[in-house]
This record gives C-alpha cells, structure tokens and sequence, in this order.
C-alpha cells in the first residue's frame, strides 16, 4: 500500500513524499455519547486507517489529493484557512488539523506541503474517519514544521480543533487514535486526559458490521442538539441542588460536585426531570432567567431555533451508560469465567438505551443488532454516533466464519447496494496501535 501510494504520489507532484502519517479509525466497545458529558469510554482502534504522504515544500500552499477519486484535488494558503462548516467537504477535515497545530504554535509562516490520503476507513460509518483525518492532518502539520507535543497533548489539541467544523464532539475519537495500542482496549478518562490498558477476554472476537446508513456528525444537528439537551439537563440538576449552575456544563461535573456515585444520580434525575419534553419556555421557569438570557448565555449558535428538549431520558441515558463502562472494565480486569456472558449483557443494554433514552438509533441499526444476536453474537450494539454507521459485536471466536456467513446472508445479500460493498462492510477486528509518522528511508 505505501509502494502504491508513493508511486501515485510521484506522479502526481513529480518528486517523493518525504515522510508518512497513519492515524486510525477505532471502535467504541461501550459508552456511547458520554464522552462530551465528561465521562470515561472504552474504545480500541481498528486497523483501518487514513494515511497521507507529505512533501513540505517551499510555497506556502498546501494542495491536497485522495487516492480515491470522489474526493476532489483541493489547495489553499496556509495563510489563509478558511473551514467551511455548511458543506463538510473531506479537505475541510484536513484543514481543522492544520489550523489547530498552527494557533497552538502560533506559527507566523508555516511550511506548505503537498499531501496524498488514502484512506481504508468506510467514510461516515461510525468509525470515526473524520477524527482519523484531523489526527493525521495535526500529526502531518506537527512534522512538517519540525515542532514535537506529547500524544496527549496533540490528543487534546485535535479534539479542540475538529470543533472548528462545528461538531462538539468529547475527545475519544482522537484520543484513542493517539493512545491505542496494539492488542488492547484503552479506557479513556477526561480531565486530566489518561488511558489505561483494557485487555479483552480471550474466546471472542469482535465484528464490525456497518448498515450501511450514513450520517455525518457534522452536516446534521442531531448530535448537536444531544449535547445541549446534556448540557440543560445538566443546569436544571445543578439549580436543583443548590449549585452555581452557571458554572455547570457537564453532567459528570453534577455527580462529582455532589459527591455521589452514579446510582444515586440516576435517582436524583428521577426526582428532578420528568419524561416529558422540556419547552424553552419551562427551562427559562426552571432556571428563572428570561428567554433572551437562555439564546444568548447558554444555546449554541446553531440551536437557537430549537423548541423542546428531552432533558431525562439523556441524563438517564449519560449516567447508566456511564456505569456500564466502568462495570465493562472491571469484568475484564476480573475476568470471571463468565466474563463473555455478562460483557454481552452490557452490550445489549447499552444498545437499549441508545435507542429508547438516546433516540440515537435506526431502523437498519437495530435490526442488524437483532440479525447478529440471532446467528450468535453474545452482545451486540450500535457504535459511534448512530443514526447511521457501524455496529460492534462479540462473537465466540470457534463460531466467527459461520456468524460472518449468516449476517452476510441475512443483511448484505438482500439489498444490491449494499451486496456491492459488503467486504469492507463486515469484518472482525483486533485492538489496533495508535498514530504515528514513519520516514522514507
């Protein structure tokens, strides 16, 4: 593949790259939209990958090119980055990581460069390529303008950065793209940011499965508005309590100011919020400030035409998501001798709560959760944002060909689309290692 692309690069900018950079896609195993909420996720990082080769050159231009050609040619000045956040175009991915690595320098005259991505990760899947690229662009950045940062730090960097397409994204995509190592899961706590090895269970395999519904973070205000309805929720806990909940823009900030563990948060949101859908109007009464102070001090810019939010059914979700990441953990660090059963069970339960508290699912996601729980997956459920993209699930490694066999049957084969495009749609995974630059020798 690095043969291939170095070829391609050559002929298309007539010399040699000079250096490479990877930077993986990962799956969340569990702890679905918690992140942003200031809470712990356990993902890995899969072997697909985005990889850019990099001449810097002496213009200050960069120009980019993809290996695959419905990605079109794009150039600018470094100079001059502009993000377009209504159409989010590949290039602008690229562009998030440039911007963040030149403000965090300060970089007054930074070095262009002529970039190729070839990419393996399915675009808008749930796997996270969008982060991949910002990583790799931020990595591809770093060493063209010969700077050095921790992989935390380039982490922390990335995640502020990909904000400038307007996604409020928490940070795990990027920091398991830079922590991951091979052969294990991370979990990933924010706040200080640190990741601790997780070593999964032997006798299982776990399978990517992608239903082949797309959906992009950043063109649709789904995921935004989950965050705001966490961050209301949030404020509305606080006031309850008696906090300064001004202050307050987390939920996990709410557990922690109170002192109490997660349960006894699950029974405060069931005292506080009720099921039904909270008008601006309410949250004003609640939080006894005008609706001019609730559009100016506390909604985003891009929500200020939304009407009614589900403030209990996210926090439920948040904080029993939340437990089960940490119970995830403790059953593998355990490991029971029924370690594959009861990961499953939380599995099953986090994939319940993602489509009935979160409304973060889909009609495809679900019944290809059902399709690999049927053929003998023993837990099963949607990974990354949802609405679209990928499932993740748990396979007894002895029964991994016939399940491979069964779902590719049950789902692929009945739909043309889909049959056309099933190898890179399924497939099993090991836990992959994290970004990295390599040189041309």
């Amino acid at each position: 593949r690095l043969q291939k692309l170095k070829e391609m690069f050559i002929s298309k900018f007539g010399s040699a790259p000079k250096f490479y950079a990877r930077a993986p896609g990962r799956v969340n195993l569990i702890g679905e939209h918690i992140d942003y909420c200031g809470y712990a996720v356990l993902p890995m990082a899969i072997e697909q990958d985005i990889l850019i080769a990099v001449e810097p050159v002496q213009t200050q231009v960069v120009q980019l090119a993809n290996t695959n050609s419905l990605y079109l040619d794009f150039s600018t000045s470094v100079n001059n980055i502009q993000i377009n956040k209504t159409k989010p175009q590949w290039h602008n991915y690229f562009l998030c990581g440039l911007q963040g690595i030149q403000e965090h320098f300060g970089l007054n005259n930074p070095t262009g460069m002529n970039c190729l991505l070839d990419g393996t990760i399915p675009p808008s899947s749930g796997l996270s390529s969008s982060s991949a690229l910002v990583c790799c662009a931020g990595l591809v950045t770093l060493r063209a303008n010969g700077k050095t940062l921790s992989k935390v730090e380039l982490a922390e960097i990335c995640t502020k950065s990909e904000r400038y397409i307007g996604t409020e994204g928490g940070g795990m995509d990027q920091s398991i793209s830079f922590l991951a190592e091979e052969g294990t899961a991370k979990l990933i706590e924010f706040s200080p940011l640190r990741a601790t090895d997780v070593r999964l269970p032997s006798g299982a395999t776990f399978v990517i499965a992608n239903s082949c519904v797309e959906m992009n973070k950043a063109a649709t205000s789904h995921y935004n508005i989950r965050v705001m309805e966490c961050r209301l929720a949030t404020k509305l806990l606080s006031k309850s309590k008696g906090l300064e909940w001004r202050k307050m823009l987390r939920l996990h900030d709410v557990q922690s100011k109170l002192g109490v563990s997660l349960e006894e948060m699950l029974t405060i949101v069931e005292e506080v919020l009720h099921p039904e859908p909270y008008s601006t109007e309410e949250i004003c009464k609640c939080l006894g400030i005008s609706l001019e102070e609730l559009r100016s001090q506390i909604l985003s810019q891009n929500m200020q035409d939304v009407s009614t939010f589900k403030l209990y059914q996210r926090a439920k979700h948040v904080y029993s998501e939340a437990a089960r990441v940490l119970e995830f953990q403790k059953i593998c660090s355990e490991a029971p001798a029924n370690a594959l059963q009861l990961l499953g069970e939380l599995m099953k339960q986090s994939h319940i709560s993602c489509r009935e508290m979160y409304e973060c699912s889909c009609p495809e996601l679900d019944r290809l959760v059902n399709i690999c729980l049927q053929f003998g997956a023993i837990g099963s459920r949607l990974t990354g944002a949802g609405w679209g993209g990928c499932t993740v699930s748990m396979v007894p490694t002895d029964k991994l060909n016939t399940f491979l066999k069964n779902v590719k049957k049950a789902y692929y084969q009945t739909d043309g689309q889909r049959l056309a495009v099933e190898n890179n749609n399924l497939f099993a995974t090991k836990p992959g290692r994290g970004a990295l630059v390599f040189v041309e020798a």
